[in-house]
């Protein structure tokens, strides 16, 4: 039995057991959800689980991320102003922008300016990883799970289009999505290749970084998608697990000692998260460098009678009613 088929079977009584009293029926009947995901959410969230369940069913504010590859950041702020937009600057990220106010016509997806590829569409908190990243001019970066493109030409961005960024994707019309934006955003530094993030070995390369945004259940994108109150079954959860955790390894293999990895999903479910970053820390001996600076809440250090490593403070969580983004989690890894 390999370490991960292991590893998840020690955690699977755990995780995945639930006890669904009245009291969970009735919150899980009141805002739509499955009656298993209150449940979970009540053991790490508490007496706010009512407030983020409610903020699920808000609009979150739109944003964007200036793309100074192409143009200068102030001047996109006034063309966007005269067309009748608002713009305010997310403190904490180089590029990015809150659309406070958008004019009946045009769309923000069909003005001239993101047509010329002066700016990406992309949720607030989906800039944080390449930003806790922080790729260097000339450093050599994997992005493990490219598509569709945003973070990957987000990346570019940070490097000045110096240096490279390997992006993988295997799907055909995930690709063609990808090189349209590489294309419109003006990125030259990105080498596209048609292969999947477990094959990564065969490339024969060390990394300086690594972004690995693994595939998930998308469980904190119900504001933007309320069909995901309903669509993930536990057995879905442990199918991504096994993905993640493959694609953990897959990365460590081929980052160089000293280099780093950001592990991230668009998911508050530990199962996807702290679970797979234990791993990395126990199994692989990878250290959780602390973020500071970006707006979240901790991660988890237990979650189901399961304790994780301390370290795990140092990652962050996003949610929609504490800090008003998608629910994502992100954490920064070193291979020592």
């Amino acid at each position: 039995m390999s370490e991960i088929d292991s590893y998840l079977k020690n955690h699977e009584s755990l995780l995945y057991t639930y006890h669904i009293t009245p009291e969970i029926k009735r919150i899980a009947d009141k805002y739509g959800f499955l009656e298993y995901m209150v449940e979970r959410y009540l053991e790490f969230l508490g007496d706010q689980t009512e407030d983020f369940l409610s903020s699920c069913s808000l609009p979150l504010t739109k944003s964007i991320r200036c793309n100074s590859l192409k143009v200068n950041c102030g001047e996109l702020e006034k063309r966007l102003a005269d067309r009748g937009f608002s713009l305010t600057k997310i403190w904490w990220s180089r590029f990015g922008y809150r659309v406070e106010k958008s004019p009946p016509r045009p769309s923000l997806g069909a003005t001239v300016e993101y047509m010329k590829g002066f700016y990406y569409i992309q949720g607030e908190a989906s800039m944080i990883p390449p930003e806790v990243l922080s790729p260097r001019e000339g450093e050599l970066v994997l992005d493990m799970a490219s598509s569709p493109g945003g973070k990957t030409t987000h990346m570019a961005q940070l490097m000045n289009n110096r240096g490279t960024i390997v992006a993988v994707e295997k799907n055909p019309s995930r690709l063609r999505k990808i090189k349209s934006n590489i294309s419109r955003l003006g990125v030259s530094n990105v080498v596209l290749l048609s292969m999947s993030g477990e094959e990564v070995s065969r490339l024969g390369m060390e990394f300086d970084r690594i972004l690995l945004d693994a595939p998930c259940s998308g469980e904190g994108l119900i504001p933007l998608d309320p069909s995901r109150k309903t669509k993930t079954a536990p057995e879905d959860l442990k199918n991504f697990q096994r993905t993640q955790l493959t694609l953990l390894v897959s990365g460590f293999r081929v980052l160089r000692r000293g280099g780093f990895m950001v592990y991230s999903t668009c998911s508050i479910a530990p199962e996807e998260d702290e679970v797979i970053v234990d791993f990395a820390v126990k199994y692989l001996g990878m250290k959780v460098e602390r973020i500071h600076g970006i707006p979240g809440e901790r991660g988890l250090t237990s979650f189901k009678g399961i304790s994780f490593s301390p370290e795990l403070s140092g990652c962050i969580r996003t949610y929609p009613h504490l800090q008003y983004t998608e629910g994502f989690f992100i954490c920064l890894l070193k291979k020592e």
